[in-house]
């Protein structure tokens, strides 16, 4: 029957599997999610670190710019010509060009200083690096603001005292290329506060040098970058148009208070200059913020993809792996017990029901079995004094049945009396009778441990007794059993006022010969009942002699029941006793010689109706044999032409029976070959297929091909195996599952155990 794949075992286990994936899922997405903020934390971390750095450096730019001025406003040679009166049209040309020359080097050593110049208001002149303007308007014709007029210039630049004063961001003409810079302006002296100043120092810082040291916010995250003045005038600008800057400033979703926060899809950091005043603002895409949070993102999703696959086919795999076997169970158990209390039940206390059932009722059985194990033990013995078994074999297994202990296979079988109580049928005969018995039971075996004894009437016991070869001698054993029951009657009757009467028969040589000793016990003992002796007496002592043939009925059917078995030595034997019986100790007329010989002749007439016989070619060839047979001749010729026909007779039974027995091993073979694919294929199924019972055909099997059930099952399964192997359409796994594996792994090891390699490297083997 086979097993359906998905069922309420099934999926228990499964769901029972998914659990303990996704506890270790919960705690990686855990894991992942913390990751993801710690790597968003230093993300933006770095961020702020960048725009400190500009800001750092920019503020540093500026204190040089700043430095600068000062040192400008220590210099001798500029403080002489500030404080010079204008004589006339004179100026002093060689003090200018002097300084001319001093301030020149600045600009080499600062790119913010590369645009500036002094302006002298007594001399109305305007010096710079390299140049000097002794008219402002020519000065203003080349370096000038695209939104100022001249006379505007003159007065908001030229013509106010100014302390470290900022002009916003404009656009500005430097030798006709515009630009847009900040314009620092500083009054020399320092000191000056009011009204016009002596000089002024005027630096315009090209707004492309600021946004340059914002350039790595821009070239590192693809942001933008805004620097504003407390008013919230423009400074310098990077990545974002001034429109944009001033809409984010005074935006409503955005917290200028914080330093970092997210707004729209960018991170938004804003850091406020204590010296300056000055605002800094960079804005970072939240994708490239979070490229290094994506890469760990989509990572660990697919690991945990991966995972939770190949997880969710192994539990698949052990799913159905471990409910197969409850499910197989579930079935025979379905089968045999039916379908009842699933319904309100589940499986596992459907099984768990039945099991205990079984256990319960087996163990009921072995108890009532050791209760009848006394009787079982009877009825072997009472069955193996009557000569009722065939075979040495059938006598060891009913032995083993009725836990009966045969070692020897030699003895002696007598028949205890107790003398006194024939005839006497009253209730209180009959239980003092049992009492004796029983006692007699007990005291002989404490004598003898090996000892068998069976009741045989009321005032009877049948004992028999059984001798090692190799301990004690014929003689020996037979003083000893003359001691033990010598002892017993003394104590029986001293005791319990009993007296005994003990008859043995000959020494049988194996078991099939014990119902004869067991005739012969009877015999002696209605010896001594004629002869009124009431003592121990041996039938080779009792002196009896008769002028008749030994020939019991008992014997004839153990020789008739040994050539049906087709035990020819066992037959060969039993006719060699009756032989020797009447040679030895009897003195046969020619009329009793007759007789013994025509009843031998009957004997295997009689064998001659069987149904194995009566179909065999050489059945009128031995009827013929058996009639030719001669009361004349020797005993001895005599005997072995019955051999000769016993041989004949096992024979024809023999191939009979091989014939019948190689039809039931064809009949399995063809059976495996038809169903070797069904993983569920077993012995006991086999046995239902030909009718038989499961330990019988195994041995059967054995005994016609020499290999187990099981072991040819494997190897055909193993030879389809190969086969597919040979070919390059199925992979190992769907081999295993075509030729009847559960499972890959236990294919493997199979073929590996019979063909001495593993299925790929034969398949390789073979394709080389």
């Amino acid at each position: 029957m086979a097993v359906p794949k998905y069922t309420t075992i099934f999926r228990k286990f499964l769901v029972s599997y998914l659990i303990i994936l996704i506890i270790p899922s919960i705690a990686g997405y855990v894991s992942y999610r913390t990751s993801i903020s710690v790597t968003q934390s230093i993300s933006i971390e770095n961020s702020v670190t960048q725009l400190q750095r500009s800001q750092e450096i920019l503020e540093r730019r500026m204190v040089e710019v700043e430095g600068f001025t000062r040192q400008l406003a220590l210099n001798p040679d500029l403080n002489k010509l500030m404080n010079e009166q204008k004589n006339g049209d004179e100026i002093n040309v060689y003090g200018i060009w002097s300084m001319v020359k001093q301030v020149t080097p600045f600009s080499q050593t600062n790119d913010f200083l590369q645009n500036y110049f002094i302006y002298l208001s007594n001399y109305d002149v305007i010096f710079t690096q390299g140049s000097a303007y002794f008219r402002p308007e020519h000065y203003y014709q080349n370096f000038h603001y695209t939104d100022l007029s001249l006379d505007e210039w003159k007065d908001e630049v030229l013509g106010r005292t100014h302390s470290s004063e900022m002009m916003p961001l404009r656009s500005f003409m430097s030798n006709k290329k515009q630009s847009s810079v900040v314009t620092y302006m500083q009054s020399l002296p320092l000191d000056s506060f009011s009204g016009s100043s002596p000089a002024t120092v005027v630096v315009m810082i090209d707004e492309e040098h600021i946004s340059n040291l914002l350039a790595g916010l821009e070239d590192r995250y693809g942001g933008w970058a805004h620097i504003s003045d407390a008013q919230g005038n423009t400074i310098g600008l990077r990545g974002i148009t001034e429109a944009a800057a001033r809409q984010l400033s005074t935006s409503t979703e955005l917290d200028q208070t914080k330093r970092s926060q997210f707004y729209h899809d960018d991170l938004v950091i804003t850091i406020q200059s204590d010296t300056s005043g000055w605002t800094y603002r960079a804005g970072v895409p939240r994708q490239v913020l979070m490229e290094n949070a994506n890469q760990i993102k989509h990572m660990t999703w697919m690991v945990t993809g991966i995972a939770l696959v190949l997880g969710l086919l192994a539990g698949l795999l052990l799913s159905y792996r471990n409910s197969a076997p409850i499910n197989r169970l579930l079935g025979v158990m379905k089968e045999h017990f039916g379908k009842d209390g699933l319904a309100e039940r589940n499986e596992y206390d459907f099984l768990q029901g039945n099991i205990s059932k079984m256990i319960t009722s087996n163990r009921q059985l072995e108890l009532e079995l050791e209760r009848q194990l006394p009787l079982v033990r009877d009825g072997f013995l009472k069955r193996l004094l009557a000569g009722e078994f065939r075979t040495l074999e059938e006598i060891a297994a009913a032995a083993a049945q009725a836990d009966v202990n045969l070692a020897g296979g030699e003895g002696h079988v007598g028949i205890l009396r107790i003398n006194g109580y024939s005839g006497m049928d009253s209730i209180d005969i009959l239980n003092e009778l049992s009492a004796a018995r029983l006692i007699m039971k007990q005291a002989l075996s404490e004598t003898e441990e090996s000892l068998l004894m069976t009741d045989l009437g009321s005032d009877r016991l049948v004992m028999i007794w059984l001798e090692q070869k190799e301990q004690t001698s014929g003689a020996d054993f037979r003083k000893r059993l003359n001691e033990a029951l010598a002892g017993l009657a003394r104590t029986a009757y001293s005791e319990y006022k009993v007296s005994l009467s003990a008859a043995f028969g000959e020494c049988f040589q194996t078991l099939m010969d014990v119902s004869h000793s067991y005739e012969q016990a009877g015999q002696t003992l209605e010896y001594t009942e004629l002869s009124g002796m009431q003592s121990i007496l041996w039938f080779s002592d009792s002196g009896r002699e008769t002028a008749t043939y030994y020939y019991p009925l008992d014997m004839e059917q153990r020789l008739i029941s040994t050539i049906r078995a087709g035990e020819p030595e066992e037959a060969k034997r039993i006719v060699s006793a009756v032989m020797d019986k009447n040679s030895d100790q009897h003195q046969l007329s020619p009329e009793m010689k007759q007789q013994l010989v025509g009843e031998l002749k009957g004997t295997l007439l009689k064998l001659l109706d069987q149904k194995a016989l009566i179909q065999s070619e050489l059945l009128h060839t031995l009827k013929n044999q058996i009639i030719g047979i001669q009361a004349a001749d020797m005993l001895l010729d005599i005997q072995q032409e019955i051999n000769g026909i016993i041989e004949a007779l096992c024979g024809i039974i023999n191939s009979k029976k091989n014939n019948a027995h190689i039809q039931i091993a064809g009949d399995i073979k063809r059976f495996i070959a038809e169903s070797y694919n069904d993983s569920e294929l077993t012995l006991y199924r086999i046995a239902e297929k030909v009718e038989r019972p499961e330990k019988y055909i195994s041995q059967l099997f054995k005994e016609v091909t020499d290999i187990n059930v099981s072991d040819y099952l494997e190897m055909v399964r193993i030879e389809r195996a190969a086969a597919l192997l040979r070919t390059e359409g199925c992979t190992v796994d769907e081999i295993a599952s075509r030729v009847g594996y559960n499972s890959s792994h236990s294919f493997r090891r199979a073929f590996k155990r019979v063909m001495g390699v593993a299925p790929s490297s034969y398949r390789q083997s073979i394709h080389i």
